[in-house]
């Protein structure tokens, strides 16, 4: 990472991050180029392992590009400033991200209730009721992450007075 000192390498603020980030984007080989599709997500730290669960329907191309290659990348974001430099009239963007790699493994059907329950404990906080019919044309899959990186450009804590700050969340 070139600036050093934006970079986050410490578990639990990458995981404070990520719980405020609403969608998690994948990005899978697809040939030539690569494929991104964001999805919703849920987290599960296993025995100091990190997993991202994601679901989707039984079929489709992101299923199959998965089993043709398990390995992706994924990327988050959140914390989204504009922080304008009226005297120097340029602005620069906040915000605070996290981006990793891993390997896709599929949830078998016996799991499959506990990992949907996983993604929505990320954005429900009660428990939720689950139409059990449904999860036959739902499809579970989870990331193993091997490795991931932050990065935060936060200003807003600065006293400077040449600023303004309009959120956009």
């Amino acid at each position: 990472m070139r600036r050093k000192d934006r970079e986050i390498v410490d578990f639990n603020e990458i995981i404070n991050i990520m719980n405020k980030c609403d969608a998690c984007r994948l990005a899978l080989f697809d040939g030539e180029y690569p494929y991104i599709v964001p999805l919703n997500f849920g987290i599960d730290i296993e025995d100091k392992q990190l997993y991202l669960y994601f679901h989707s329907a039984n079929q489709g191309k992101k299923l199959d590009l998965i089993r043709q290659n398990n390995k992706a990348t994924f990327e988050m974001d959140c914390e989204h400033n504009i922080i304008l430099y009226e005297e120097r009239m340029s602005c620069t963007m906040g915000y605070a991200s996290v981006i990793g790699r891993g390997h896709i493994e599929f949830v078998d059907d016996n799991d499959k209730l506990n990992a949907l329950k996983i993604i929505m404990k990320h954005y429900h906080s009660e428990d939720f009721k689950f139409n059990t019919n449904l999860m036959k044309a739902t499809t579970v899959f989870r990331l193993k992450v091997v490795d991931m990186i932050g990065k935060r450009r936060d200003n807003i804590h600065n006293e400077e007075k040449t600023k303004k700050y309009i959120t956009l969340e």
